[in-house]
């Protein structure tokens, strides 16, 4: 893979990229985020250019697999910039609304599972919270054996109803779902592996490598079968979407109380969360 093309988006149309890298040969499309001192999470800014790299490669009848990863060694991604997310609720960003958060990442989730092109995520690093979804939703997962995976949600005051959750459960099973989501625990790439969730472990230093050589088996079969094949995949839980759809409207409204401000608030001041004053009784006062 050479280096990483020059783009830029400006009113929609793309001249210069600040939060990822795109790249096309051979008939590969890499798409990475470009954010390592905030170990690659995401902002409103990220998931637009994200949604445009995808859906270059998507128009792109060359190209024929997608690879997404994180820049440097330590993240994948860890979900949303928590230094983002505004007082009022929500991301305090320009740009469309997905579900009212502030973030198009409904459409960056529709994108990659309707792309007609397999999606291999490498992931480098941490897989956390929003991050860890987008690799779930990936077609293949290819991990280096120093990644960690797991959910934050419920300790930042978030959650994903749709896809990072009920997907997950049709992966690794319900109850390994409920355990991830409920604990927010971190888990090794041969723990993921070993419950379905990762394809291939390899050494950190052979990643894109890995990746790479699994979109060139990829370009050597059928655009047609893989793009039908694909679609059938996705049929069966296509209904999920609408789950996902409810728990985007339901998430706007739950940014803004006071709950989910103190998940962010204990996370910018890096002291424990305290949840306990919203586990009382209405008309009960909390007391320390």
């Amino acid at each position: 893979m050479s280096q990483a093309t020059n783009y830029v988006l400006t009113n929609g149309d793309i001249t210069q990229l600040t939060d990822i890298l795109y790249d096309k040969i051979d008939g590969i499309a890499k798409i990475t985020i470009n954010r390592p001192q905030v170990y690659n999470a995401f902002r409103a800014q990220t998931i637009q250019e994200l949604i445009w790299a995808f859906r270059d490669a998507w128009d792109d009848n060359r190209i024929g697999a997608v690879i997404l990863t994180g820049a440097g060694e330590k993240a994948f991604c860890v979900g949303g910039d928590q230094k983002q997310k505004s007082s009022e609720g929500g991301y305090n960003y320009n740009g469309g609304l997905g579900g009212g958060i502030g973030l198009e990442i409904e459409s960056l989730h529709q994108t990659i599972r309707n792309i007609p092109k397999p999606v291999i995520a490498a992931v480098n690093g941490f897989a956390i919270g929003g991050g860890h979804v987008l690799h779930v939703i990936c077609d293949l997962t290819i991990a280096a054996d120093t990644a960690k995976f797991g959910q934050s949600g419920p300790k930042v005051g978030s959650y994903d109803a749709g896809f990072g959750s009920a997907y997950l459960a049709r992966i690794v099973g319900e109850k390994k779902a409920r355990e991830i989501w409920y604990l927010c625990e971190q888990y090794t790439a041969q723990e993921c592996k070993e419950m379905g969730l990762v394809n291939k472990v390899v050494p950190a230093d052979e990643l894109q490598n890995a990746a790479e050589e699994w979109a060139r088996k990829i370009l050597e079969k059928s655009p047609t079968a893989i793009k039908m094949l694909k679609y059938s995949f996705n049929a069966d839980s296509a209904s999920i979407q609408g789950i996902s759809q409810l728990s985007m409207g339901s998430l706007a409204m739950f940014y803004n109380t006071k709950e989910s401000y103190e998940g962010k608030e204990a996370f910018l001041e890096k002291r424990p969360v305290n949840f306990k004053k919203f586990r009382v009784n209405e008309g009960e006062h909390y007391e320390n």
